[in-house]
């Protein structure tokens, strides 16, 4: 599947690419599945380092773990697992700054090590950031030299297993995973020097590293294109603050670029992001935005056609449980109480992704679907509160259930990129 990716990518690059799934819940996961079993592509599920590591991550998941949670939901839909390419995003010390650069790097090597035990072919090498005994400053040197040690720890357990080439992603201008957290006044698009600096520190630490043969499946540089977004706006792309990278492209005919934050673009900017060289696209809050965004919706519904003892009460029990374990969203969202509100459920960084997994909230998503399955949902109700589920359904193109318009808003995001992928939405200019 390595040797796939690798020969599409260069193939058609500037033509066509390949869209990245960076999300572990189980109804993003299925439109995704449904969407490229519609298209008859290949699909791209990458966990991060937060979500899935060693000691569970926010999913409670091992790599392992993930890899047959993924899988069983293949076969639930009957999507071809051979279609599947599993990839691990922003693997490094990222989960253990908070430890010391040595520690941090051995938990970090450990963690890549059952990433590519469970059969990961695509891994984003990120040592990007700051460990607690690090200086204010970690130098671009450093930052190679501990992804060439990752990347050894990576080749040595692929050799000693037997299995599969892994093909991997470098850089050292890596956003923050997840979107800003910071309101975005400048984003200054990534320099052809800095570019250029990334490609040869690395290249040093793989061959002092022994690594030649790694450094021939390093497919794809993560820069900053331009492209962001914070809690409520977004930064979009623009071709022309970003033409210099395609010189630099056109300077590395063996390498494509990976854009990260690219979610919430307007459907155009992926078409002239794949065809600017960018053939790698991230997308992840967006996903459980639209999720979040329908789920919302179906419970507005459920309150006019449920009586309130029988209700799920999805959204009180929602801001309950924010509230009672504040630690993925209080030291994100600034403001007083109102805006922390809000931003608890309407951000573009969508914290709210981090609680799905808990119980109650699971709960309340489980009564809402019961609840609404019993009543129906009226076209009326449906034209207020989900009009572009309401369009499908009046046209016969879905059918009028919770969990079919669930499919559908996500998928909703999904089909830009996907018709950008696939060259078919032409880029302007």
């Amino acid at each position: 599947m390595s040797d796939y990716l690798q020969q599409f990518l260069l193939s058609s690059r500037g033509k066509q690419g390949i869209y990245s799934v960076c999300s572990a819940h189980p109804w993003v996961i299925r439109a995704a599945m449904c969407q490229a079993k519609e298209d008859g592509t290949r699909l791209l599920l990458e966990a991060t380092s937060n979500q899935v590591n060693q000691t569970g991550g926010y999913t409670g998941m091992t790599p392992a773990m993930y890899r047959d949670y993924v899988y069983e939901i293949a076969v639930e839909l009957g999507f071809d697992t051979a279609r599947l390419i599993l990839g691990g995003d922003h693997l490094g010390p990222n989960p253990w700054q908070h430890l010391d650069a040595k520690t941090a790097m051995q938990q970090a090597a450990k963690m890549i090590c059952m990433y590519v035990e469970a059969g990961f072919t695509k891994v984003h090498l990120d040592a990007s950031m700051r460990c607690v005994d690090d200086g204010a400053i970690v130098s671009d040197v450093v930052m190679a030299r501990r992804a060439a040690e990752l990347c050894s720890a990576a080749e040595f357990t692929r050799i000693r297993l037997g299995l599969a080439p892994v093909v991997y992603v470098i850089g050292t201008e890596v956003p923050s995973p997840g979107g800003a957290t910071h309101a975005l006044n400048k984003l200054e698009v990534t320099s052809s020097e800095a570019a250029e600096q990334t490609i040869a520190v690395h290249w040093t630490a793989f061959h002092d590293a022994g690594l030649e043969s790694a450094w021939e499946r390093v497919i794809a540089l993560v820069v900053q294109p331009g492209v962001e977004f914070d809690h409520d706006s977004v930064v979009d792309y623009d071709a022309a603050k970003a033409a210099h990278l395609q010189t630099f492209l056109q300077q590395h005919h063996e390498l494509v670029m990976e854009a990260h934050s690219s979610d919430y673009q307007r459907p155009q900017a992926y078409a002239e992001l794949i065809r600017d060289g960018f053939a790698i696209l991230k997308v992840g809050p967006a996903l459980t935005f639209a999720l979040r965004e329908t789920l919302y919706a179906l419970a507005a519904i459920e309150r006019e056609v449920v009586p309130a003892d029988k209700q799920s009460h999805l959204t009180e029990t929602v801001e309950s449980v924010m509230l009672a374990h504040p630690a993925d969203w209080q030291k994100y969202y600034r403001g007083d109480a109102d805006q922390q509100r809000l931003l608890r459920v309407y951000s573009y960084s969508d914290r709210l992704r981090y609680y799905w997994k808990f119980s109650e909230i699971e709960a309340s998503v489980t009564r809402l679907l019961h609840n609404l399955e019993l009543t129906g949902i009226p076209e009326t109700l449906l034209s207020q509160y989900c009009p572009r589920q309401y369009d499908e359904v009046r046209a016969g193109q879905l059918k009028n259930d919770s969990k079919s318009i669930m499919i559908s808003n996500i998928r909703m995001v999904l089909s830009s990129y996907s018709e950008a992928c696939r060259g078919l939405l032409p880029a302007t200019g």
